[in-house]
């Protein structure tokens, strides 16, 4: 390569790594997998190094990608806060290794092993065991103050636990990721797949993205979770104790969440096995894990070996590759969303992934298929974005043959063939007709199911039926259906019909959180719907209600989690015409909710109490035992933390258990809890 070549190259390069790192830092949206960007910088770091006339402090390359987004508060950092360099190969760990034991004159150096947890940077500040700040890494010298949204994850202590074996520091940053479980993710997405939303891509971004919101209400209803084991500036420094490994039990004894394993290794034999084996039992963790980080263990020697300008020397990432498979795309289905909204799915020629066989993959929507050229007939990548949801990532073009040409979304719906919208800022295409059959069974079938109206009989095969006979139309056609029409769907129904019949006159009564979230408002669940439920008391009081309704000056919430984005999707919602004309509909049809208690009931052991629900309880579902709690005027969380009441925990109660023991929260059983009832 000549001089100008490389000149060439370099910039674009600086370009291309420059653009990514604006969508993987600042908008959460990477549209590159982390194996194919760490090649991009590779590349021009080695460029760089071959041409230095072409150097540049301002070369991605020397600096730490910069997280910082308008609307927050910037810090400075009071010790820069750095990347790791990283690597994807055992031999380049073990040069790692080797220029150590070069550097610091020693051959054998003790390390310890921790996971890479894939999340959001974080600096948590305490002074005199008070926590007074959250900060981002940022551009790695100030980083967002992000202090408000911290404080929703309830693993995250305000005040630090003294101890005589743990002296808290004057003043300590502890630095670590903000993270969002696999359970968490998937109940976020499985809420987004019914309301036919577009699905996140994996849960590192969703949690960056959720962090970044300027509404703390809704950040808390996304339960973010947080992990700590680094260190950044600390004063006393006689305060610490002598090596990172010591440190993480100083972390636990503070009462901060950190890494739950981590290896104690000497030499880089064993810190290869200590890799190797936790590749093995990623997979067991709650989280996702997309690497290993090795550290010098004595504190003394990572001081000593110092750092870059970006990166310390003492630390290396290990990047574990994402499982790829190549097969054939088949063909291309568009799914239609309870809302409208248009989902393109690749149907595949079935391959083995991460161990589970792969047919389908989601294309997320139209700009992406067009942007990676995925063409129906095409060899493709498939991975598993964020260990979870099968994914499209990649063509290989070489195997392209003629016949494969490109992709056009349709322009119609592909159920009732009216033309799509893209509404503006948007993504997503959608289908405009409320009556189409696929958005009538979706929304219909979300109003009689068991988290809403719970109409036994109205499952999925029967809510079918009465669409393409054209009985229902619309959810309040189910209070229209007729025994004679009924009838006449087979033989031998006459029981069926009665009691199909008799669960939707009975639906009439249903409680008044069960028609909310019945009614498919967008972000609006169980927990927001019962809130609204108990807040505003009918129907007609929450459809009329205003945005000052829920949100007051500075942005505060007038109904604790119930945030300004949550509020204008429900005020929009009535404010269409269609959605207030069904609210008029069901209550002509009889629908006459019933309004929950305005003040919970007192003097009883419930009242005022929290309740977290854990494993299999035996003659009760969960469902059931919260009904109770909250009947006796208790409330139930889906978390353990400090203010939790009791848990009540059944057969193969998990890590709540745990952590319920851990902070000294009473448990009980199903027959202590049937007790604690029978007293109250």
């Amino acid at each position: 390569m000549t001089p100008a070549e490389a000149q060439t190259r370099i910039a674009q390069l600086r370009t291309e790594v420059a653009r990514h790192d604006e969508l993987y830092y600042r908008q959460a949206q990477p549209q590159v997998s982390d194996l194919d960007y760490d090649r991009l910088k590779r590349e021009l770091a080695d460029l760089e190094a071959q041409f230095p006339q072409f150097a540049s402090a301002a070369s991605p390359t020397g600096q730490v990608g910069d997280d910082r987004s308008e609307g927050f508060q910037t810090y400075r950092h009071r010790q820069p806060m750095q990347s790791l360099d990283n690597t994807y190969s055992e031999a380049e760990l073990r040069e790692f290794h080797a220029r150590l034991v070069k550097l610091l004159e020693r051959e054998d150096l003790a390390y310890v092993v921790e996971p890479k947890i894939d999340g959001l940077a974080v600096s948590v500040t305490y002074e005199k065991g008070r926590l007074v700040r959250a900060v981002t890494r940022g551009n790695g010298v100030e980083g967002d103050d992000i202090t408000a949204n911290a404080l929703t994850i309830r693993t995250l202590p305000r005040q630090l636990k003294a101890s005589a074996d743990a002296p808290i520091p004057d003043v300590i940053e502890v630095r670590g990721e903000i993270f969002m479980t696999l359970a968490e993710f998937q109940r976020i997405n499985a809420e987004r797949e019914e309301a036919g939303e577009a699905l996140y891509a994996n849960p590192r971004n969703l949690a960056a993205g959720t962090v970044k919101q300027l509404d703390s209400a809704e950040v808390a209803r996304r339960k973010l979770e947080i992990v700590l084991y680094g260190l950044g500036f600390c004063e006393p420094v006689s305060a610490l104790p002598a090596t990172q490994a010591e440190y993480h039990g100083r972390v636990r004894a503070w009462g901060l969440p950190t890494v739950e394993k981590f290896w104690s290794v000497r030499g880089v034999d064993a810190v290869w096995a200590a890799v190797q084996e936790l590749d093995r039992l990623r997979d067991t963790f709650a989280y996702a894990t997309d690497g290993a980080v090795v550290k010098l263990d004595p504190l003394q020697l990572q001081r000593e070996a110092g750092s870059t300008s970006k990166a310390p020397r003492w630390a290396m990432a290990y990047k574990f590759a994402a499982q790829r498979a190549e097969t054939r795309l088949n063909a291309i289905t568009i799914q239609v969303g309870r809302t409208g909204v248009l989902t393109p799915v690749a149907e595949l020629e079935p391959v083995q992934l991460a161990g589970t066989t792969v047919s389908r993959a989601t294309l997320h929507n139209r700009d992406e298929i067009a942007r990676k050229d995925i063409r129906i007939g095409d060899w493709v990548q498939v991975e598993k974005a964020g260990e979870i949801i099968p994914a499209v990532v990649a063509v290989n073009v070489q195997r392209r043959t003629p016949e494969c040409v490109p992709y056009v979304f349709p322009d119609r719906c592909p159920a009732c063939s009216t033309a799509v919208v893209q509404f503006e800022g948007e993504v997503a295409l959608r289908c405009p007709n409320r009556e189409c059959p696929v958005q009538v069974r979706r929304r219909v079938g979300h109003f009689a199911s068991k988290a809403c109206m719970d109409i036994d009989g109205l499952g999925g095969a029967m809510v079918d039926v009465l669409v393409e006979k054209g009985w229902v139309r619309r959810v309040s056609d189910i209070y229209r259906l007729r025994r004679e029409d009924l009838l006449t769907l087979g033989k031998s129904v006459e029981k069926s019909t009665d009691n199909l019949l008799a669960a939707i006159e009975t639906s009439k009564r249903a409680e008044l959180w069960r028609v909310i979230h019945g009614l498919g408002i967008t972000h609006v669940g169980v927990a927001a719907a019962k809130d609204l439920a108990k807040h505003f008391g009918s129907l007609e009081a929450l459809a009329t209600a205003k945005l000052e309704n829920f949100i007051r000056e500075k942005k505060q919430s007038v109904i604790e989690g119930i945030g300004e984005t949550m509020a204008q999707a429900i005020v929009g919602h009535f404010q269409d015409p269609a959605n207030r004309a069904l609210i008029d509909e069901l209550r002509a049809l009889g629908l006459a909710p019933v309004a929950p208690e305005k003040a919970a009931p007192t003097g009883t052991a419930f009242a005022g109490k929290t309740f977290v629900l854990t494993g299999t309880l035996p003659t009760m579902t969960r469902d059931e035992a919260a009904a109770k709690i909250e009947a006796a005027g208790g409330k139930v969380s889906g978390s353990v933390s400090k203010k939790t009441s009791y848990v009540v925990a059944g057969a193969e109660a998990g890590s709540k258990l745990a952590k319920a023991h851990e902070l000294g929260v009473p448990v009980l059983d199903e027959a202590g809890l049937l007790r604690l009832l029978d007293e109250g």
